[in-house]
């Protein structure tokens, strides 16, 4: 009766692997119970989510090295994979809930979330880039925008682009707090999409800020970002309560791939029980401000409180 922080498994959204083939469910090996899957067995998996009362997801693409180039030209194109897939998860489930990724680093030859020219990210010649990824991406039926490359000006790219496209009530839920964390590498194992040559720093924020994300927030705000994000959840459950305490638009965390794999670990070898450890977790981002979390766990979850 009295509890002040309550946590649905409505408040989740569970990023999911795909791969191009067919029968393909490959356990990753540093996220243990996450899978790159094929098309063909994502749909079930997303049908037994969804009679679980988990009816929301984000997907992301792992490309064949043989498909990325310079421009991330396959991002868009007709023939891609992903964007076949959100056509056919749509029409088989239509009231799912959908979130994309647009950055350039799934299919990018650099391995970066932005174009990249003798050794330099270029902000301004990502944009149409990343404008081109999100019309097609809506094209094919997604009902949330995820850019999460951070770039600047992006977001009022983005929904111009949409706008102008006709999907002006496709949502853009910003990556506006989005760190330069060592959490990432087990998501950057599933999708083989490290750098291949320096890093992210150059435009993915310092770990030491904290009001520089209210700087980010405010501007995609007023550039039209529909939720804001914070990324990695645990270590930053202070942005994720500045955020909130300061904005009224809804804000997500995505509790990542690293946070993941430790509490795998330390369950593994006894350390920590496995589902009273992860839901207290999943409770503390909640608690922290985050309307919605992205998670590893959501449908863990979803089983211990169907």
């Amino acid at each position: 009766m009295v509890r002040e922080t309550t946590l649905s498994v409505d408040n989740l959204i569970y990023p999911m692997f795909i791969v191009d083939g067919k029968g393909i469910k490959q356990e990753i090996s540093s996220m243990p119970g996450n899978f790159r899957w094929s098309l063909d067995t994502l749909l079930p998996e997303i049908e037994e989510c969804m009679k679980l009362g988990l009816n929301s997801f984000v997907l992301f693409p792992a490309i064949e090295e043989a498909l990325k180039d310079s421009t991330a030209t396959y991002s868009y194109d007709d023939a891609n994979f992903y964007l076949k897939a959100i056509r056919e998860i749509k029409k088989q489930f239509p009231e799912a809930c959908l979130m994309s990724d647009v950055a350039m680093d799934p299919y990018s030859s650099d391995g970066h979330d932005g174009f990249v020219q003798d050794g330099k990210i270029l902000n301004d010649e990502t944009l149409p880039i990343l404008a081109k990824i999100a019309v097609a991406q809506a094209e094919a039926g997604i009902d949330i925008i995820g850019p999460s490359d951070m770039m600047d000006g992006r977001i009022a790219y983005i929904r111009e682009a949409l706008d102008e496209a006709g999907f002006d009530e496709t949502s853009i839920m910003s990556y506006s707090a989005k760190y330069a964390s060592a959490y990432y590498g087990p998501f950057r194992d599933a999708l083989d999409s490290a750098p291949k040559s320096g890093d992210k720093k150059t435009y993915q924020m310092d770990p030491a800020n904290k009001y520089e994300a209210l700087i980010e927030a405010e501007l995609d705000v007023a550039e039209g970002a529909d939720f804001l994000m914070v990324k990695p959840a645990l270590c930053y459950l202070d942005v994720i309560h500045i955020l909130k305490e300061r904005f009224d638009v809804p804000i997500s965390a995505y509790n990542v791939s690293g946070e993941c794999a430790m509490l795998h670990a330390a369950a593994q070898n006894g350390w920590l029980d496995y589902n009273s450890a992860m839901q207290e977790m999943l409770l503390s981002i909640k608690r922290a401000g985050a309307d919605i979390i992205l998670t590893y766990f959501a449908k863990d979850y979803a089983k211990l409180n169907r």
